[in-house]
């Protein structure tokens, strides 16, 4: 069982999701996540690319992919498996930027293990994820109407 201050909570358009944080794995990461929650910084925030059978990313305040917070982490990588529901910060080519974007995996994605910091997993309403509209880019995207933490 998740304690409550690990428990992310994104409401969205189709309905809830909740995740596991995981401070074991990814310290740092889920820190700055939890700033940027605290800071409203994911409410209305779109899933601006959504692959059928591999994943949902959102986190960038432009919803095209190209933007984030401004502050840099340094990678987190982890044994944990890139499975179904499994929470992942995403990057570009430089291991260490990653930001405020992160993607959820629909299926198995073990080809991103080691290279992508996972730091959670959706414990509930991931029925939810699976109903979120596919696209790169999505037309008319589904989004995190709101994130909270659960203490």
């Amino acid at each position: 069982m998740a304690k409550p201050e690990d428990t992310l909570t994104l409401e969205t358009t189709q309905g809830p999701v909740v995740i596991e944080m995981r401070p074991d794995l990814a310290p740092g990461h889920v820190a700055r996540i939890k700033e940027l929650v605290k800071d409203g910084f994911y409410d209305g925030i779109v899933f601006h690319r959504v692959i059928d059978g591999f994943m949902a990313q959102t986190g960038c305040p432009q919803g095209t992919g190209t933007g984030g917070s401004g502050k840099k982490l340094k990678a987190e990588f982890n044994a944990e498996p890139h499975v179904r529901g499994t929470v992942s910060m995403a990057r570009a080519a430089n291991p260490d930027s990653g930001d405020s974007q992160f993607f959820i995996c629909f299926d198995d994605a073990r080809f991103l293990d080691k290279q992508y910091t996972v730091w959670g997993k959706v414990i509930s309403g991931m029925e939810n994820v699976d109903k979120i509209k596919r696209g790169e880019p999505v037309q008319d995207p589904d989004k995190i109407v709101k994130a909270t933490m659960g203490a």
